[in-house]
């Protein structure tokens, strides 16, 4: 008989990188799957499970709010993205939302320069155009 490798919550936090109460959530609101349980009702998690978790925490520092990344965790890991013509437009799309906030963020280094470089605050017009203009909500999602 094979011995199946399983980790406590507290091992599969540090493995993770995510707090206990971190990882109880998102079995809650159904980003993973609820834990297999020990006979004395202590969670116990897997390998992959801890993958997942990786994965999560990869997905959410691209800016991707946990809505949008429970397609993409229902897939196996070696799905590919070829056959989920859905899922992967979606990530399309999220790449050019990153783009976009790319290009506001170079605007602002941009103008921030200018006045380095001119050393002064004098109030010429402004170069950030107001479509790549990034809201303070975009802003500190980028920095989560």
């Amino acid at each position: 008989m094979s011995h199946i490798e399983v980790f406590s919550i507290k091992e599969t936090s540090e493995r993770a990188g995510l707090s206990e109460d971190t990882i109880r959530y998102y079995e809650k609101i159904g980003l993973l799957p609820r834990a297999e349980r020990k006979a004395n009702r202590h969670r116990v998690y897997r390998p992959e499970d801890i993958h997942t978790m990786k994965l999560i925490t990869c997905l959410k520092k691209t800016g991707m709010s946990l809505e949008e990344m429970k397609p993409y965790l229902q897939m196996s890991m070696d799905s590919d993205l070829a056959d989920f013509p859905e899922e992967r437009e979606m990530l399309v799309n999220h790449r050019k939302k990153v783009e976009a906030q790319i290009a506001s963020l170079q605007q602002v280094v941009d103008f921030i320069d200018e006045k380095l470089d001119k050393r002064s605050m004098y109030p010429d017009e402004c170069s950030i155009t107001e479509e790549n203009q990034m809201s303070v909500f975009e802003k500190k999602n980028l920095f989560s």
